[in-house]
């Protein structure tokens, strides 16, 4: 069975959320069966896994993706697995497993700014109904998604007639938790730490009015911005409030950060996931979050959760973690749920749809 996964949705500024989930599931995958990768930026190479093999084909974006499936049966691909759901072509003599991660735009269809503008525009017209997506859907031989919560969604809002299966996001390995490395002490403000994007359905806003009533805490907003948004965010910050932009932040970095803080926070209104709650889990970081269904799927209840509209809640919810022995069992409580997320499992249940759908 040749297995071809397609890694051209791998960003060459920033490793985001669909970028590691692809870029993790190959590397788990290939330790469980041959893979090729698909790019279309050399780029891309230095954020996907070592000595996998790799073919360029066209961007996702060409013209030429119209006739991307006649490229893929040339090369003599079996199954294709996109992390996305979109991927070109017709007539194809492969079979294809997509990727749906969310139902995020349809409820917040500003698009993603990375997206060239006329990319943008389409994005918009496409999420202003359901039917675009069941088309693209139906098009597969299977679909996953990353959470049982939106496996939900699909199926009530009828999304495909393809068997669903959650294939999980997991935590890195870049920082591995350790019951012998003490978070360090400085003396300083209490850190708080978001790693995300800054569009509007992921409320920062409501993070950083909070700091108004967390004297003592110093909230680190890690994540590149575009400069307009951070003068916008900026502007919003209380008087007195602790607000540091990192403007992007190395692996390295982060997970040196996360093992110190206190918690780590978000206030988003909508997630098909949530990476970054179950890294501060796996890192014995207690996590402060808004209270989504996804976010008690994800944590298992093991977070300390608030009203995602109400500054004065999330400072109650950090506050609330002051005390040493509910701390760390919260902490212990959370680093057992994380273990029920790992690359190898997902990759697993990856390579069993494969062999479902090429039988």
């Amino acid at each position: 069975m040749r297995v071809f996964v397609d890694a051209r949705w791998t960003r060459t500024d920033t490793h985001d959320g669909i970028s590691r989930y692809g870029a993790n599931l190959v590397d788990a995958l290939h330790q469980l069966h041959p893979v090729t990768m698909l790019i279309h930026d050399d780029r891309q190479l230095a954020l996907l896994p070592e000595g996998v093999p790799h073919v360029k084909i066209n961007s996702p974006f060409s013209p030429r993706e119209l006739l991307v499936s006649r490229t893929l049966d040339r090369l003599g691909a079996d199954v294709v697995f996109s992390p996305m759901q979109v991927i070109g072509g017709f007539r194809r003599q492969h079979k294809l497993i997509l990727t749906l991660h969310d139902l995020i735009y349809y409820r917040h269809p500003q698009p993603p700014g990375f997206l060239p503008l006329p990319v943008r525009i389409v994005w918009r017209l496409y999420h202003k109904a359901y039917w675009p997506q069941r088309v693209l859907l139906n098009r597969a031989d299977a679909v996953v998604t990353v959470s049982e919560t939106t496996r939900d969604l699909m199926a009530e809002h009828r999304l495909t007639r393809r068997p669903i299966t959650v294939v999980h996001n997991a935590p890195s390995d870049l920082r591995e938790p350790s019951d012998d490395e003490p978070a360090e002490d400085s003396g300083g403000p209490r850190e708080l730490v978001y790693m995300g994007s800054f569009m509007p359905y992921k409320n920062v806003e409501t993070l950083i009015a909070g700091m108004a009533f967390l004297p003592g805490h110093r909230l680190h907003l890690v994540s590149r911005l575009a400069p307009e948004r951070e003068a916008e965010l900026a502007e919003r910050i209380p008087p007195g409030a602790d607000v540091v932009f990192w403007r992007g932040i190395s692996d390295g970095d982060y997970h040196r950060l996360l093992s110190r803080a206190d918690a780590l926070v978000t206030a988003s209104k909508d997630e098909g996931f949530g990476l970054p709650i179950i890294e501060a889990m796996n890192a014995g970081t207690p996590v402060v979050c808004s209270d989504l269904t996804i976010f008690r799927e994800v944590t298992g209840g093991h977070a300390r959760f608030f009203a995602p509209d109400s500054p004065e809640s999330f400072a109650a919810a950090v506050t609330g973690l002051a005390d040493g022995p509910s701390r760390a069992e919260l902490v212990e409580s959370a680093r057992v749920q994380a273990r029920n997320f790992t690359w190898t499992s997902s990759a697993k249940r990856l390579l069993d749809v494969m062999r479902t759908v090429v039988r």
